[in-house]
């Protein structure tokens, strides 16, 4: 028992790390959405960070679909949600795409870069 309590503290200290930086990506965007006339279709995230070290201002997003990377503006109510219009070809049923977040974040001595990935997410194009 005693020798629990002495090990106690490590075993908490790397939960209490990832409590300071966890940060959770969430795709808001409609997994199927019907064909648009214009090949526009709108792309939705939004990025929870607890990271106190996070330049806030220095946030920029994007959609990734392939090798193409479209940035996203932040929407004027919320802070920590992003927006932005993708064009699709009218051939295609499907998008394959994932989001990319880059920041700063408040090093020593100055501030350092950094970037999260979501995992893939996938858009079905149905016909109306």
């Amino acid at each position: 028992m005693l020798n629990l309590k002495r090990f106690l503290p490590l075993l908490l200290f790397p939960g209490l790390l990832a409590g300071c930086t966890t940060s959770g990506i969430t795709n808001l965007t409609p997994s199927r959405l019907p064909r648009k006339d214009n090949g526009q279709y709108a792309f939705t995230v939004e990025w929870t960070s607890r990271q106190q070290s996070l330049v806030r201002d220095s946030i920029k997003a994007y959609v990734i679909v392939g090798l193409d990377q479209y940035p996203m503006e932040r929407t004027p109510l919320l802070t920590n949600r992003w927006e932005t219009l993708v064009p699709v070809p009218a051939e295609k049923d499907i998008v394959t795409y994932r989001y990319k977040f880059d920041y700063e974040y408040r090093g020593f001595p100055t501030h350092e870069l950094d970037s999260k990935l979501s995992r893939y997410y996938q858009l079905f194009i149905f016909n109306k």
